[in-house]
């Protein structure tokens, strides 16, 4: 996934459009749709590669999913692609985590949960309901320590971003993405352990 749009007039246009979505032209959202679903569509098949068979959601419901929440929200200012990528990736955890819920998978038994976030986001596909709960609860936990770091564990492991793409997102270098995302991997580990 390329979250520079390939050119800077491309980005650009996005950008715009964003913009002009936020501030209420629907004709923005309708120009701006199919400017950004395979980019979504390819962030979600990242994500949904490695499900069990048999799962009932599929990448494109998850990114039909994710235009259906945005759409309902007024409320977002938007500062540009990466800002939008970076949205985008929240509401999928979000639906990932809901939908774990829903299927009454929360239910944890007294082993420790073993969940290799050294091969995210690939785990992350494969990963069973509980676990993606489990690893929610961790991350809202991180988030109330360190709010970056989560957002790093965010974008790369539910977003499914290289660390080039969640430095963009969070305008920091590749160096601070990896080492936020060493030092969240071992909290969370150790969270995840308890």
């Amino acid at each position: 996934m390329d979250l520079t749009g390939g050119t800077m007039e491309e980005s650009d246009g996005v950008t715009r459009l964003l913009k002009a979505w936020s501030g209420g032209d629907q004709g923005a959202l309708r120009e701006l749709t199919p400017k950004v679903y395979l980019e979504l569509r390819q962030m979600a098949a990242k994500y949904m590669r490695k499900e069990r068979t048999g799962n009932t959601l599929q990448p494109t419901a998850l990114v039909h999913e994710v235009f259906l929440r945005m759409v309902q929200v007024d409320s977002v200012t938007w500062q540009d692609r990466a800002h939008f990528f970076a949205v985008s990736a929240t509401m999928m955890r979000r639906i990932l985590v809901d939908r774990a819920h829903a299927k009454g998978s929360a239910k944890r038994g007294g082993q420790a949960l073993r969940l290799n976030l050294d091969e995210a986001p690939e785990v992350a596909a494969g990963s069973r309901d509980r676990e993606i709960v489990a690893l929610d609860e961790a991350l809202t936990a991180l988030a109330q320590v360190d709010p970056r770091k989560a957002k790093v564990v965010e974008l790369r492991f539910f977003g499914g971003l290289s660390v080039e793409e969640s430095a963009e997102v969070l305008k920091i270098s590749s160096q601070t993405v990896m080492r936020d995302w060493k030092t969240a991997r071992a909290w969370l580990m150790a969270e995840l352990t308890r």
